[in-house]
């Protein structure tokens, strides 16, 4: 009796074991699930390569069952490798990978990831992470990976990060590698990571690093230099301190009299305040030097405190206005309040004709750039609120991501990621007011191919729009670290006031406007890729940006000028002189723009054959025969540009 009761004890422990074991694989299979569901691929949905999660367990003791599942344990999900996959938009959440208690590498490389950093401290057993050769950029907070105790090997490189390297990453003290190299990184390495040296710690490709391993000295003012002359720096800081105690009277009386000065002698612009929005709650953006701005809110202070008795009695007993919120319409990014945006450091980006455009550096999160605009009432508050829904659905890897916006009847606010290197018409136009080097031959190529698949993608989400993109021009094409375009201002027309679309945006300037009364059609857009193609392989600044309402072809009329007389390589911007393995495909896509540019409506190319003639080029010619082109190679001083009336190049 006895050995039944204990043979019948431990079928029941193990019965219960195996319970438990099935119902934590079916968590793990639910958070997977969950996760994937998360991801954005090429058709803006779960990427396909993973629809054989929808059937079984992704393990099967120590055996994994699905695709990029590379190892389990025990039943348990212990490698997860999702690279790629091509997948898009914001990084995923994490926090939604807790139930994976085994899971100890994850890999989210090579795909098209953008935006912050995701928080891993949800993750705190990860041993090994892969982010590289994303397109995720931003500032990293400090203490990002301080629960990661465990974290042996890390690589972030090949991204577009900014700012300090976090100290949290030496957290570990089993840390065994580090790739943060191919970055906007700054300022010293981490004192952490200094000690592993430059076996395990790559910061290659960051130039505005400094200190060890591998990185240039930051200054004689480092902790090294500063640890050998200790004594003498306090000596030399005692004298300081004493003079500076004997002139402290003076100095204070100077202040006050400089501070009377200059503020008789203000310049118009200090003291500037720009109000978002008309509402007594409304953000105000206050101008204290050009060109760093201030942001604050005017009626409430920033911890929420009391209401000043000016703008107290203008709020009385009423309604308070529920619409001076950040609406994000971006899945999975982190979120943040109007507060967090108000306390941000920012800076005055430039002014363009919807209106100003600030960069704000969030004290926990990323840079990110946050647009006015005036002449945002197309439509009323319910159609604005879907077509922003519409638009945060989108998800492309060149297409800028709409992250939140603010909506005010007098105007709107629009939140999207910050891209470092700014737009391609300040590295084409910009002079010396670039520090970006000249666009070879290569980067515009990859550079223009980017730009087309967003426009077809936008072609393809948006059909019930007449024009997708709207606003196509240099300025609205965004470069991260790695040169990859992304399309800014985009599918705005439907939300801006007819008039004002009509004076401003590029595809309204299109020469089938004046034959349809001032309204855009299909292929205007197709127009508006000419224009930008022409101008990126001539480097010149076409004058249809400059005029207001309707304009002619100037810059095609040019090239078509030069071309015509076999001078076809001087129309090609001097500095991608010296491209020799590339000048037929450089002719291929000045035809393709001209193309496109076309200003006979039933004789200029569709969107899908541009696409197609863009796809088709590669960076060298077949056979290196640069013959089609020759001119263009040579530096002799015979050029037709003047008697052909070459346009003028404009700075933006």
């Amino acid at each position: 009796m006895a050995g039944a009761s204990a043979g019948r004890l431990l079928l029941a422990a193990v019965s219960l074991v195996l319970v438990a074991a099935s119902a934590q694989a079916q968590s793990e299979a639910d958070a997977l699930h969950a996760f994937r569901a998360a991801l954005r691929g090429p058709d803006g949905g779960p990427p396909g390569e993973l629809s054989q999660w929808d059937t079984g367990l992704p393990c099967d003791g120590d055996a994994q069952r699905w695709d990029g599942v590379k190892r389990c344990a025990g039943g348990r999900v212990v490698v997860l490798q999702l690279e790629n996959l091509r997948l898009q938009g914001a990084a995923p959440d994490l926090r939604l990978l807790a139930p994976l208690g085994g899971l100890r590498s994850l890999s989210l490389a090579n795909n098209s990831l953008a935006g912050a950093l995701p928080d891993v401290s949800a993750l705190p057993a990860l041993r090994s992470l892969y982010l590289s050769r994303n397109r995720l950029s931003g500032d990293i907070p400090d203490g990002a990976f301080a629960a990661l105790r465990g974290l042996q090997k890390l690589d972030l490189s090949n991204n577009a990060f900014t700012g300090p390297i976090p100290s949290s990453i030496a957290t570990s003290a089993k840390l065994k590698d580090v790739n943060l190299s191919n970055n906007n990184f700054s300022g010293p390495v981490p004192e952490g990571l200094q000690h592993l040296g430059a076996a395990k710690v790559h910061v290659q490709g960051n130039n505005l690093l400094c200190g060890p391993p591998v990185a240039p000295p930051c200054s004689s003012s480092s902790p090294a230099a500063s640890s050998s002359s200790t004594s003498g720096s306090m000596k030399v800081l005692m004298i300081i301190a004493i003079v500076v105690v004997s002139i402290g009277a003076l100095l204070a009386v100077a202040g006050v009299f400089a501070a009377v000065q200059a503020r008789r002698n203000e310049p118009r612009y200090a003291g500037r305040t720009e109000t978002l929005g008309g509402s007594p709650d409304a953000a105000k953006i206050k101008v204290t030097s050009a060109p760093a701005v201030k942001i604050e809110q005017s009626g409430v202070d920033q911890h929420g405190g009391a209401v000043t008795p000016a703008v107290a009695g203008k709020r009385g007993g009423g309604r308070r206005d529920d619409h001076g919120k950040l609406v994000f319409i971006q899945e999975g990014r982190a979120r943040f309040e109007l507060e967090d945006l108000l306390r941000a450091s920012a800076e005055v980006l430039g002014s363009g004709n919807f209106g100003a455009s600030y960069k704000a550096t969030l004290l926990d999160g990323p840079s990110l750039v946050v647009k006015r605009f005036k002449e945002m009432n197309g439509v009323g508050r319910e159609d604005f609120a879907e077509h922003m829904r519409r638009l945060g659905r989108l998800a492309h890897p060149n297409l800028l991501p709409a992250v939140a916006y603010l909506y005010k009847k007098e105007e709107k606010l629009l939140v999207t990621d910050y891209m470092v290197n700014g737009s391609l018409a300040h590295v084409l136009h910009g002079g010396a007011r670039s520090s970006l080097p000249p666009l070879d031959w290569p980067k515009r190529l990859k550079i223009i191919k980017g730009v087309a698949r967003g426009l077809a993608h936008l072609y393809e989400e948006l059909p019930m729009l007449m024009v997708p993109h709207g606003h196509l021009k240099s300025s609205n094409v965004l470069l991260d670290a790695a040169f990859e375009p992304v399309l800014g201002d985009y599918a705005l027309a439907p939300v801006v006031t007819p008039q004002h679309a009509a004076q401003v945006m590029v595809a309204y300037k299109s020469p089938e406007c004046a034959a349809q009364g001032g309204r855009p059609g299909r292929k205007s857009d197709v127009w508006s890729l000419g224009i930008l193609i022409l101008e990126a392989l001539t480097g010149k600044f076409p004058a249809n940006y400059l005029r207001q309402g309707r304009a002619g072809t100037d810059l095609a009329g040019w090239v078509h000028s030069v071309v015509r007389e076999e001078w076809t390589g001087e129309v090609f911007d001097k500095d991608m002189r010296g491209t020799r393995s590339g000048e037929g495909e450089m002719v291929k896509l000045l035809k393709v723009g001209l193309g496109c540019c076309e200003p006979d409506v039933s004789r200029r190319w569709g969107l899908e054959e541009a696409l197609a003639r863009i796809e088709e080029l590669r960076e060298r010619d077949a056979g290196d025969d640069s013959s089609t082109a020759s001119s263009f190679v040579s530096d002799g001083e015979t050029t037709p540009a003047a008697r052909h009336g070459e346009p003028q190049s404009h700075s933006t």
